[in-house]
């Protein structure tokens, strides 16, 4: 999983393998794309109020109730533009859909993560913010 992140950096956001395992213990959801027996990608989500230092999932907290917060999806380079992240999302869209809850994500406005944005934007999120942050800033989105 920590070598999936950092080929996605920095879009996905840069942790340790110790900071990597922790995230994974905290997550509410965790799911694994794999081919051939391989992890290929991921997704980590969690639910409000957990003790999480991440000021953009504290955005959201102090705006929305319920949510799930999608804190990072990566997709090995090798395996990207092949749907893989499409079909992680799906079993998140699945489960909000069964909990009736929105999603929640941000993504790199400065630096620019423009794939991500479409990526986003196609799968029915709305841009709800912008959050400003010493030398970085996000655009945060939703998906009721």
């Amino acid at each position: 999983m920590w070598e999936i992140n950092e080929q996605g950096l920095p879009g996905t956001g840069k942790v340790s393998v110790e900071q990597m395992g922790e995230l994974l213990q905290l997550s509410d959801l965790c799911i694994g794309a794999y081919i051939d027996g391989k992890l290929v990608g991921f997704v980590l989500c969690l639910y409000p109020k957990k003790d999480y230092s991440s000021q953009n999932y504290a955005w959201f907290n102090e705006r929305y109730n319920q949510f799930i917060y999608v804190d990072r999806i990566a997709i090995s380079t090798q395996h990207r533009d092949k749907k893989i992240g499409s079909e992680l999302y799906e079993r998140v869209f699945q489960l909000a859909t069964k909990k009736q809850i929105p999603i929640t994500a941000e993504v790199s406005l400065r630096p620019p993560n423009e794939g991500s944005d479409r990526f986003h934007l196609r799968h029915g999120f709305s841009s709800v913010g912008e959050f400003h942050q010493s030398g970085k800033s996000v655009t945060m989105y939703i998906r009721e």
